[in-house]
């Protein structure tokens, strides 16, 4: 069993903001936007209510309120698409694995949380599709069931397309995220993202997490259970795991 880290939602490369995290420590979880001209999704982030009971763009710059969402992952029916570099490392995910996302949130409107990288959810693999082994009614059959993906509403953009698609039961959006960046200075004095000294002890991983590839894996029963305890999983009294197993 294995765990795998990428990152995930809105950020300031694509849009130029981040999801907000509110003084109470909830946290609204934002997607990037979409710029795919033909795509069905009509949701944008001035349409679209979050959890917080007030639209995406309350806390999104006004120029960009009107742009579609690319809700990936989204949590309804567990789905997380992509079919690009990410794919070869998405394909080595097997049923049970976890999938966790890490987004850049930023306070909104408070002084008690830092700006950073936070876990916001994950996924407890059920299956992996590979949309390049698929036969028409097997594709129909994907199309069916997981209609809510954000890549199964580009119909004319499904070459190397790889699904990851979440147990229900056993995947969640976290209700408050966990921090696990710390800002530092590379050689010329820029700051990035990488993971805090906290998370190195507890997770077995290090360096630069601004960008997901190549994404950070977990592997080990003592770090994932480390993970178990972070995302308050009852697996993670598994003696099996305990033991390396």
């Amino acid at each position: 069993m294995k765990a795998m880290l990428l990152r995930v939602g809105i950020d300031k490369g694509t849009d130029g903001a981040l999801s907000p995290i509110f003084g109470n420590g909830s946290f609204e979880f934002i997607p990037i936007s979409e710029s795919d001209p033909e795509l069905t999704e009509r949701r944008t982030y001035k349409k679209t209510i979050g959890r917080s009971k007030k639209p995406f763009s309350t806390f999104l710059p006004k120029a960009i309120e009107n742009r579609r969402l690319h809700s990936d992952p989204e949590f309804e029916t567990c789905t997380y698409g992509d079919p690009t570099q990410k794919r070869r490392y998405l394909l080595t995910l097997e049923k049970d694995d976890l999938l966790v996302f890490y987004a850049g949130l930023t306070p909104f409107r408070n002084k008690t949380y830092k700006e950073g990288l936070y876990i916001v959810g994950y996924f407890t693999v059920d299956k992996v599709i590979d949309f390049n082994r698929l036969t028409n009614g097997e594709m129909r059959e994907v199309y069916s069931r997981y209609s809510n993906n954000a890549h199964l509403k580009r119909r004319h953009r499904l070459k190397d397309l790889v699904i990851v698609v979440g147990d229900k039961d056993k995947s969640k959006l976290l209700e408050k995220p966990v921090l696990i960046s710390q800002t530092r200075l590379d050689r010329i004095s820029r700051t990035y993202q990488a993971v805090s000294r906290e998370m190195e002890a507890r997770l077995g991983i290090s360096g630069s997490i601004q960008r997901s590839i190549p994404p950070r894996v977990i592997r080990g029963g003592g770090n994932l259970t480390e993970l178990a305890n972070i995302l308050c999983l009852n697996w993670c009294r598994n003696p099996a795991l305990q033991m390396g197993g």
